[in-house]
């Protein structure tokens, strides 16, 4: 069964900045575009860092430039000269990253367990391709009833599972997912809930479905 790629969701033109870039551009820029957070690269478009709001505040509430966290003197002689942090010595690193072909499942597990709101979308030489936020993950959920249905049908019902038309009714309201009919067994129907309850934009399923081996519906996996 088909599924959504993060290289679907993702934006591609993405703001960037280089690790000599000044506490007061970052800020700029992440205002100018309404952006909470953007990815720090180096001389060949490697991502090396994010840098986000709440790191900008936290440094600013330090009160004074810092020199350890510099990656080389160069940056540092920046810092100093300038008078206020760099990219580099505000950023936080190691970046968190994600491949385009990766599934948009794959992107929430990771943003989950890192604590991170967006991930910086890059090729098989870590170079920057697109980023993708957890907005972007949401708009699987306002995914219209009407593609979803159509998607379990086509994709599960059909090609996957190759179940007739007619033996399976779905209804699909607010991503709330409706299956009635009957099929031979209640291995069939538990494979039909569990790619049901896969598919992208699918908040829940309701399995009314019943088996020939059985009196009654199986219930839908918590």
């Amino acid at each position: 069964m088909k599924r959504i790629k993060v290289g679907d969701l993702m934006t591609d033109e993405v703001v960037s900045v280089v690790p000599v870039t000044s506490f007061k551009e970052v800020a700029k820029l992440l205002a100018q575009h309404n952006i909470s957070g953007l990815p720090v690269l180096d001389a060949e478009d490697r991502v090396v860092g994010v840098v986000s709001e709440s790191d900008l505040l936290s440094r600013q509430a330090a009160g004074h430039p810092v020199t350890g966290d510099a990656p080389d003197a160069a940056t540092r002689t920046v810092a100093s000269s300038e008078g206020e942090f760099t990219a580099a010595e505000i950023m936080s690193a190691p970046a968190v990253t994600i491949h385009a072909q990766q599934t948009a499942p794959d992107a929430a597990r990771l943003m989950t367990r890192s604590g991170v709101e967006r991930l910086p979308v890059v090729d098989d030489e870590d170079r920057l391709v697109g980023i993708l936020t957890r907005r972007d993950l949401l708009r699987l959920f306002l995914r219209p009833d009407a593609e979803i249905r159509r998607r379990l049908v086509e994709d599960v019902l059909e090609d996957t599972m190759e179940i007739g038309p007619g033996t399976v009714t779905i209804h699909v309201v607010d991503g709330v997912v409706t299956l009635e009919g009957r099929l031979e067994n209640r291995n069939r129907i538990a494979i039909l809930t569990r790619l049901a309850e896969q598919l992208d934009g699918v908040v829940a399923v309701m399995n009314h479905v019943t088996a020939h081996d059985t009196d009654g519906p199986v219930s839908a996996s918590p």
